[in-house]
């Protein structure tokens, strides 16, 4: 992390999309084809608590050998030194835990891409980012107001292209939840965390994930154990059983996709930088991995291609993006002349 300053926040981005690439493949696959003669793919929820369980277990390691548990704040018990968070990154981790469950859950629904359901999940969070900014008396530039304008033409032409929404109820809640989520998580971020120091990074990162990853198995859980619906079964399948199904091998790759997609989220979105600047990008990494995973996906295995309009929003959305990153670094060059014209 002391080398943090000088790798450009582009690069962080460059990394992330090259390990979201495969996460989005990977998911979309097993949940979408045959697992052999007469086995169906997996579900949305079956694929989830092994996954997490997995993710958690990689997360807490990286933070052991990575040593960022030493920046958190800390409890004595038994003469032992433990991290714990913060009651604001209590309530991040809350909302971190319903990310965690809403986005692999996002690439399963059938007939949904994955470009229109990830438009509609970074469309909304690019809105929420500069209203975090206004709530915390950030300024927010004219870029940002001319990006959420682009982002509400590339929702609308998708929107109609489709008649209209037309998602499973559980897509629909999926991406109020998500969006919820990123809402409590980035307006914590904003009290506490985005001050450009790197141990800044370090001490949300881990508190936040004390409390993100067991609640969000803790939910799958409760929800397995309550017998309540197809979903408990689905549920108790991916407790329980899949341990020993072959397809092990594919839930532990995304796993460890999860895990490094969370490490560089952390640090791009806590950037000292404006909401406004930093989530878009972190968002169009995501939504460039999601079209490109989708088009391999077709060329590879024979799923649907992305729609024409899904297209054109992704490239309206990735306008907005190239906005948001150049023209402060044209409004700072020429701030720069201005001054040494004087």
């Amino acid at each position: 992390m002391s080398a943090r300053r000088a790798f450009p926040l582009e690069a962080y981005v460059g990394v992330y999309f090259l390990v979201y690439l495969p996460n989005v493949i990977i998911t979309k696959l097993i949940t979408s084809l045959p697992r052999g003669a007469g086995v169906p793919p997996l579900t949305g929820l079956e694929t989830l608590p092994a996954s997490l369980i997995l993710n958690a277990i990689l997360t807490y390691l990286f933070i052991w050998l990575a040593g960022w548990y030493r920046d958190a704040h800390t409890v004595t018990v038994a003469g032992r030194t433990l991290p714990v968070p913060t009651r604001y990154t209590v309530l991040s981790g809350i909302g971190t835990a319903l990310i965690l469950f809403t986005v692999p859950l996002s690439f399963t629904f059938k007939g949904v891409s994955i470009p229109f359901i990830q438009l509609l999940m970074r469309g909304d969070i690019l809105i929420i980012a500069p209203l975090v900014d206004l709530i915390y008396g950030r300024r927010v530039r004219w870029w940002s107001w001319t990006a959420l304008g682009l982002v509400a033409l590339a929702l609308a032409i998708t929107l109609h292209a489709r008649g209209g929404l037309n998602l499973p109820p559980l897509a629909i809640l999926t991406v109020v939840l998500y969006t919820l989520g990123y809402f409590i998580r980035l307006a914590v971020m904003t009290r506490v965390a985005k001050t450009g120091e790197p141990a800044s990074v370090r001490r949300y990162f881990v508190e936040e994930k004390i409390v993100a990853l067991p609640l969000s198995v803790a939910l799958l859980a409760a929800v397995s154990a309550s017998g309540i619906g197809g979903q408990s079964g689905e549920l108790g399948f991916g407790f329980i059983t899949i341990w020993s199904d072959p397809v092990m091998v594919w839930i532990a790759l995304i796993a460890v996709t999860l895990t490094a997609i969370s490490i560089f989220s952390a640090i791009i979105l806590l950037d000292v930088r404006e909401n406004a600047y930093c989530v878009p990008l972190e968002r169009a990494s995501s939504l460039l991995a999601g079209i490109a995973g989708s088009i391999l996906l077709a060329w590879g295995w024979g799923l649907r291609m992305p729609s024409s309009a899904e297209l054109i929003g992704a490239v309206i959305l990735i306008g907005a993006i190239v906005l948001l990153s150049v023209a402060p670094r044209i409004g700072a060059a020429g701030r720069r002349a201005l001054a040494e014209a004087q």
